[in-house]
């Protein structure tokens, strides 16, 4: 059987990848598949950099906006998702800058079991009243070591798996998982030179603000949803939230929000750098600055479109 091919777009954040991605799926009749946490959330366009109405009404765009915030997203319904979406593509192009979704799509993830809904619940309620470092604390040693003692979330998901199942989270990520098959896959990363995407950090923020990013906030954080969830963390969100509070003015709440971004966009390379998630062969690096869609050479993009159809 011969296999499909479908394109890894990745990189850090605002390195262009959305406007490349649009590019080659309107060259090559693509269908482009999120493959960042926080763009699946519909609640907030603006802030977390979800395509527009009118770039998504150019090409296909799949698993953006798909989620409420207050039903947490994770690797394992991605993946699920995301190979749907990819079986029903003639081209899935999958973008985006989360490294862990990327890599439960390529290795596989460990079968873990549903811990069930009085779990998640319990663990919840010892999270509420102990703290995240005390149910920490109660985590066993190996899955402990791999967790920060005040990461509220996967502290308390940790501690619901253990409840259920009588094993640490480690232990089932350690075990055997399927790896993708059928799927012949090429991969293009984005690496900017740091001071352009400092740059083009505070581009596009400066854009946010100016697009309604603030009033986004706001009424997000009139929903009084549980300040541990994600989305509460997307870029923007805490520092603007500051803002709101009357803890910062504006401009110090932008500077740090586009200093936070900047920090996590060395994060994201790091773990890119060390992952192997294709062949040599099949990646193509590129340290340029991509600009909007429409700035795109015919050239550029017909270069990339053959590296992506190129069996070799």
């Amino acid at each position: 059987m011969k296999s499909k091919t479908a394109l890894i777009l990745a990189g850090p954040t605002a390195s262009g990848k959305s406007a490349l991605a649009l590019a080659l799926a309107r060259r090559l009749g693509g269908t482009i598949i999120n493959a960042d946490a926080m763009q699946c959330y519909r609640e907030l366009r603006i802030i977390t950099a979800r395509p527009s109405p009118e770039d998504e009404a150019l090409a296909p765009h799949r698993l953006y906006g798909v989620r409420a915030a207050a039903e947490p997203a994770n690797a394992a319904w991605w993946r699920q998702a995301a190979l749907a979406e990819m079986e029903r593509a003639e081209l899935p192009i999958l973008c985006g800058g989360t490294g862990m979704y990327f890599s439960s799509l390529v290795n596989g993830l460990a079968d873990i079991p549903d811990p069930g809904e009085a779990a998640r619940a319990e663990a919840r309620r010892l999270l509420a009243e102990l703290g995240p470092e005390a149910l920490h604390a109660r985590l066993d040693a190996e899955t402990a070591a791999k967790l920060k003692p005040g990461d509220s979330q996967r502290i308390s998901r940790a501690y619901e798996v253990w409840l259920a199942t009588g094993r640490g989270l480690a232990w089932w990520q350690a075990q055997p998982a399927p790896r993708l098959e059928g799927w012949r896959l090429r991969m293009i990363l984005l690496d900017p030179p740091r001071p352009v995407l400092r740059e083009a950090i505070a581009v596009r923020f400066e854009a946010m603000l100016r697009e309604g990013a603030l009033e986004e906030v706001r009424d997000f954080l009139a929903l009084g949803l549980d300040p541990s969830l994600p989305l509460m963390r997307a870029h923007g969100v805490p520092e603007l939230s500051a803002y709101l509070r009357g803890e910062a003015s504006l401009a110090e709440a932008e500077s740090r929000a586009v200093l936070a971004t900047h920090q996590y966009t060395k994060r994201q390379m790091t773990w890119f750098r060390h992952q192997k998630l294709v062949e040599i062969s099949a990646m193509q690096i590129i340290q340029s600055r991509i600009p909007g869609y429409a700035q795109l050479s015919e050239s550029f993009v017909a270069c990339l479109a053959n590296f992506i159809k190129n069996p070799g």
